[in-house]
């Protein structure tokens, strides 16, 4: 079965590829530096450092084959076909909610860049699905958890 792409910017692929190296390099030498330090203290089956540091490796280990396989399916968003005319990812969309008149501004991103509290919204979430395709002055319906949400786009930009 193929693997699923992975859309990054080349900012998100940078930092990704920057995490990457911190953990192989840098983390990984901590975790066995703990693990060697609580088997110097001698009986390990009832070692809470032990049993600590083996658990931080387990996590470090699995964020590196995480890494590797999102670095390895990924697609580049490509700058220059980020439109003003059309929402795609990449794109920095400037929303009214017609509830509230509060103005939101969301930069469209890939999953695996997806950071709603730095208002990078996943193209696959509720809201990225409704916008994408849609142009400055569409009003578009978003389906959420907490109910259903009207947005009109004010604005399409790039970051």
């Amino acid at each position: 079965m193929a693997e699923k792409e992975v859309i990054l910017s080349p900012e998100g692929m940078k930092g990704l590829e920057e995490e990457l190296e911190h953990l192989k390099t840098v983390k990984r030498k901590e975790v066995a530096d703990r693990i060697r330090q609580a088997r110097a203290f001698g009986d390990i089956t009832e070692s809470s450092e032990y049993e600590d540091a083996k658990n931080s490796q387990a996590f470090v280990e699995g964020r590196i084959i995480t890494l590797e396989k999102i670095l390895r399916n990924a697609k580049l968003i490509d700058q220059k076909n980020i439109s003003a005319e059309q929402v795609t990812i990449g794109s920095l969309v400037t929303l009214k909610d017609e509830s509230t008149d509060r103005v939101h501004e969301y930069l469209i991103v890939g999953s695996a860049e997806a950071d709603p509290a730095r208002q990078r919204i996943s193209n696959e979430s509720p809201v990225g699905k409704a916008l994408i395709g849609r142009r400055v002055g569409d009003r578009v319906q978003v389906r959420a958890p907490l109910g259903t949400m009207d947005f009109e786009i004010i604005a399409i930009g790039q970051r």
